[in-house]
């Protein structure tokens, strides 16, 4: 089961993905994709934010290389938790869509267990000014695309409240 939960900076999707991750039960595997760069305090304080939240019996994994994912989501047993995508997009220069995506997809896909995946929901925002700006959101929404292709549930989350989005597989929409 894949359940891909998208929402924007602070909107609360990290902790309703945790919700999920822990209703599936205790063993659960967080896989952290932040690198805090050196000397900066506040993204040192979200990380620390985010490690007391989690329950003392879940295990993180640190993934601090991109190229790392995939392997670390076929080495796990039990709900895997991944936060998140977009941290996963912003560490690789160069960042293939296509390939990185079908690994990743490839690798939830031989889980016999839950998976969440957590993503930046990057087409609401401003356009961004940069040249680098700009492959970041078209990465992030084209690997969000593809995620929620494959995804049994997808979340959108806004001030803390998930909507279910439907599927068009099920044709209802």
């Amino acid at each position: 089961m894949i359940t891909l939960v998208l929402g924007g900076a602070s909107s609360g999707k990290s902790l309703v993905a945790e919700e999920i991750a822990a209703s599936h039960g205790d063993a659960v595997t967080y896989v952290a994709t932040a690198v805090p760069a050196p000397g900066d305090v506040d993204h040192l304080a979200r990380i620390a934010a985010h490690r007391t939240r989690r329950p003392a019996g879940w295990v993180t994994v640190e993934c601090a290389a991109a190229a790392d994912l995939a392997g670390h989501l076929r080495r796990l047993d039990g709900v895997a938790l991944v936060d998140s995508l977009g941290t996963w997009v912003a560490l690789k220069p160069g960042f293939d869509v296509a390939e990185e995506t079908a690994d990743l997809l490839a690798a939830v896909a031989q889980r016999d267990a839950p998976t969440v995946l957590v993503s930046e929901e990057v087409g609401l925002a401003v356009h961004p000014p940069s040249e680098a700006g700009r492959r970041y959101v078209d990465a992030v929404g084209a690997l969000n695309q593809r995620i929620a292709a494959a995804a049994d549930t997808v979340l959108l989350v806004v001030a803390g409240r998930a909507l279910e989005l439907p599927s068009p597989r099920g044709g209802s929409c």
